[in-house]
This record gives structure tokens, sequence and C-alpha cells, in this order.
């Protein structure tokens, strides 16, 4: 162990309902699905209006190979399928579920036969099974890894934002299943070892987990200090390994896999079963809902029926976050829906959805010391604002995770991750203009020699 640990932040903690095991919701009248939740293509839809649909049904193929499929989240009758906006401004399909209220369970439903590695994979696929701590990676291709380059594998317990506690609750309930999957990757991939990073303010998962990790070899609990950002990926991995993973490599890159606790047990709940994803459990949380509570929902649900659902609001929210408050996603009103990889809704009143004016810059460092990747956010926001993308490349910009340290401990409140994540698209376009010019050059120089030839 010896590793000297990645700065960041101790941001208030804020685990309301850690001790709240889930509340099943009641399927809503009508789900809305939409066919992108993932990161690559969405997928594409097989079903059509009027069609007799039941929970577990797969409603959507994947569109390729960096895809997922979908599947019905509620028994009933498919309303429409029409385009929606999505909160990062996209638009995709979205399959409309009238329910029935019986969640009648699709009879075609099979536990899929797992007896090799191949047949691992094909059934992490089949779950349709993303990244469920908040990227959306589909998940079969993150596992579809040669087994001989694995030396360790990350199961990403940290749950480091303020707020969530979906996380811990999978740890907590679920957490047979959890070791049970931990064991699979081990007895699949053969790595030095599986273990399981959690921050140290998570004691009761912590106990548990290390209770039954002990009956299997290779496999263990790793405690880590409480300090946001410690579950971003290449933090974990450097803070449990001691290995860094370049600009622009992945973890696989420097011998790691890392997955979310949630992910691994909806990959054995559907081997040992055959449901897939259709359901997450939320951490519902803010200074505007009357009951902050951990919540199961139907994936397509809107925001709107899991606020009625939990009790209203104690006051009318300012902003929605889905997601943390450090990382998390402000969206555009109650209409929007639970997609596959929303782990938490945070309702914010007033007075917590004002962000500060922002100062002057005091040239006080604090954005340096605390930046977990060794960034330089002040001189960043003066290179973007000068528009010199040589010097954002030299900055190295885009090894910036935007978990938003920066903007956080700045005194003056500078909106330093905003800009970090501009910054990243004037050095893409730059380095995209670069490339083109090089190409047409090329080209011109190509043509002159086989003109005078």
């Amino acid at each position: 162990m010896g590793i000297k640990l990645l700065p960041g932040v101790h941001a208030p903690h804020r685990k309301n309902t850690a001790d709240m095991e889930p509340v099943r919701m009641p399927p809503p009248a009508v789900v809305k699905i939409p066919m992108s939740m993932n990161i690559g293509r969405p997928a594409t839809p097989i079903v059509k209006p009027g069609q007799k649909v039941a929970v577990g049904e797969k409603i959507g193929e994947a569109g390729g190979f960096v895809s997922s499929p979908i599947f019905a989240s509620v028994s009933g009758t498919v309303k429409k399928i029409e385009d929606v906006l999505l909160f990062h401004g996209g638009t995709c399909p979205a399959v409309v579920i009238e329910s029935d209220g019986e969640q009648t369970l699709f009879e075609g439903l099979q536990a899929p036969e797992v007896t090799d590695f191949d047949s691992f994979i094909n059934a992490v696929a089949a779950s349709g099974v993303v990244g469920l701590g908040g990227a959306g990676f589909p998940t079969a291709v993150k596992l579809k890894a040669d087994p001989a380059k694995v030396d360790f594998i990350c199961v990403n317990g940290a749950e480091c934002e303020p707020y969530i506690t979906a996380d811990t609750r999978t740890m907590l309930d679920n957490s047979e299943r959890l070791v049970k999957g931990m064991r699979m990757l081990y007895d699949y991939y053969k790595p030095e070892h599986v273990w399981i990073g959690i921050e140290d303010n998570k004691p009761k998962a912590i106990s548990r987990l290390k209770e039954l990790a002990a009956r299997i070899d290779g496999v263990d609990v790793y405690p880590l200090p409480a300090m946001y950002p410690q579950g971003g990926e290449k933090v974990l991995i450097h803070n449990i390994t001691g290995r860094v993973v370049p600009e622009g490599k992945l973890p696989l890159d420097v011998g790691c896999i890392v997955v979310n606790p949630t992910t691994l047990v909806t990959i054995v709940r559907f081997i040992e079963t055959g449901m897939p994803l259709v359901e997450k459990v939320l951490t519902v949380d803010g200074s505007a809902i009357k009951n902050p509570q951990n919540v199961i929902v139907p994936i397509g649900t809107s925001l709107r029926d899991v606020a009625e659902f939990t009790g209203g609001f104690r006051e009318p929210p300012k902003k929605i976050i889905m997601g943390g408050p450090m990382m998390g996603i402000a969206v555009p009103g109650l209409d929007e829906v639970v997609i596959k990889n929303t782990n938490a809704l945070l309702f914010l009143n007033a007075k917590d959805a004002v962000l500060p004016e922002p100062t002057p810059c005091i040239k006080c460092g604090r954005c340096i010391a605390h930046c977990p990747l060794h960034l330089m956010p002040a001189d960043i926001e003066t290179a973007f604002q000068m528009n010199k993308p040589e010097d954002l490349k030299a900055l190295k910009v885009n090894l910036c995770m935007e978990c938003g340290c920066c903007s956080y401990i700045c005194p003056a409140r500078r909106p330093l991750v905003q800009t970090n994540k501009l910054a990243k698209g004037v050095l893409n376009a730059y380095n995209a203009k670069l490339k083109a010019d090089a190409e047409k050059k090329a080209a011109k120089e190509a043509a002159g020699k086989e003109a005078s030839a």
C-alpha cells in the first residue's frame, strides 16, 4: 500500500440516505424510454405503436459494437415512438409505453448459459448494461479485453459525490451478488487481484464486503480516505495500484479494468435470472425535496413522477440535477426521464441553486494544489481567454476529468471547470484543423508528384 494518494477536496458528504433501504416505486402511467442511453450509437426501436410489451422484453436493438440493447421497464402498450430532445442537446427516438400497472414479466426471459469467457461477454452484452456510475459506456465493450493484458480489476465503490448513496445501498443490499461478480471477474481474467475500493465513510459496506471477500482468494476490499474525486477512474486506479493512465490512454493500457458495483450486480442478476437492465436505484435528495430517500425506479420514468412518489417538494426546486452536485447535469425540468446511468436526482432550492458571482483571480494556487491530475486551471483559463490553442495543448487540458475540484476550491469562485470544458472544444477544433491542413497539403504534394511524373 504506501502509495502517495492524489489530491482532491473535502466536499461535505451529505449522505443523508445511506441507511435508507430503497423503496420500490409502482409503475407510472407512462414511461418514455430514449434509445440513446449510452456513449456510442443509439439503439434502434424494434417495436411498433399498438404493440403489447412486457417487463424485460427487448424494444431496442443495439445500434453497433459500441451500443447496447434496451428493454421495456413496464408492461403495457406502445403508445408511440417519438423524437425527444436529450439534456445534452441531441435528439433520438424514444419508445413511449402506456403501463397497464401489472408489471407482467416477458415470457421469453431466460438465464443465459455462461460457461467461459466468451459466453460471459455475450451475456454482459445481452443484459443491456452500461457503466451505471455515470459514464454510460457499454460494459461489454469495456470487458471484451484480452485477459492476458489485465493485471488488476478495480470495482469502484468509492461513491465520492455528495448526497449519492445508490451504490452504497447496492453494496449493502446486494453484497453477496457483488462478491459473486468479483469472483467471476477473477475467474475469467485471472488478474493479480480484484479490489473493491470503498471510501472510509462507508464502514458498514467495508465491514460486510470484507467478511464475504475473505472467503475468496484474489478478491479483497481496499478502504480509501473519503476525499473527492476518489471515484474518478484515473484517481481510483492510481490510489489502489499506483499506476498512471497517460493522456489519451485507457485503463487497459496500464493493465486495469474499472467497473461500477451496481453494474456488476446487474450483470450477475441477469446471469442468474435472465432479467436485463430495466430499473435503477436512485438517491432522491436536495433542499427542495420533502422526503429524501432511495427509490427503485423503472427506466423511462419522468422526474415529476419520481418526485411525486417521494412526497413532492417542500418548496419549488430552482435547479434539478441528474447525478451529483459536482459532476451531475442540470436539466431543464421535470419532464426529463430516468435513464440507465441515472444514479441520483437532486432538487435544490433557490438558496442552494444560485452560484456566487466570480471575482478576479487572486493567484493563490489552490486550484493547482487540489487538482487530482496536477493541471494548472488558472493558466488554462488565461490561455482560453487569449485563444491560444498551442498553450492549451501544452497545459494538457484534455487530461481534465471535469471533476470540478478547481471551481469548488477557488476562493474567487472562478468558473474554472466550465472553462476547461470550453477549452477542450477549442483545442479539439484546432487539432482537427491541423489534421485537415496536413491532409490537404499531402494530397497537393501527391498530385504534384503525379503530374511531374
